[in-house]
């Protein structure tokens, strides 16, 4: 299941999390972003109790949105221990999506094997 996190919830549900935590910025507008949608859940389900993948409506959490400096949609960061480990914000398509997330993910430390 994906989360929706929004201003109020992100410390709690990103910063604070014990697991590595997915967050993907989308908007209801954004057509890459429906197509990002199926993968990370599917990513999510791959993973198990390991990620957390959590949405955030950058339209509608315009600080969050500017912290994290987005200039395209939808932007992927992976944050682990509170810390922003790994960006993704410019990808093409579902295959270079799915390359680059398998990556991020297999080179945490929390799951080496």
């Amino acid at each position: 299941m994906v989360l929706s996190v929004s201003e109020q919830t992100f410390i709690q549900e990103v910063l604070n999390s014990s697991k590595i935590v997915l967050v993907s910025f989308w908007a209801p507008w954004c057509g890459l972003c429906k197509v990002a949608d199926p993968l990370l859940s599917r990513l999510q389900s791959e993973w198990g109790d390991q990620l957390k993948l959590v949405r955030i409506n950058a339209d509608e959490n315009l600080k969050l949105a500017n912290n994290y400096r987005l200039t395209t949609l939808p932007t992927l960061l992976v944050f682990e221990e509170g810390q922003l480990r790994h960006r993704l914000d410019s990808f093409q398509g579902k295959d270079e999506l799915m390359a680059a997330l398998e990556q991020v993910i297999s080179s945490a430390p929390m799951f080496k094997v």
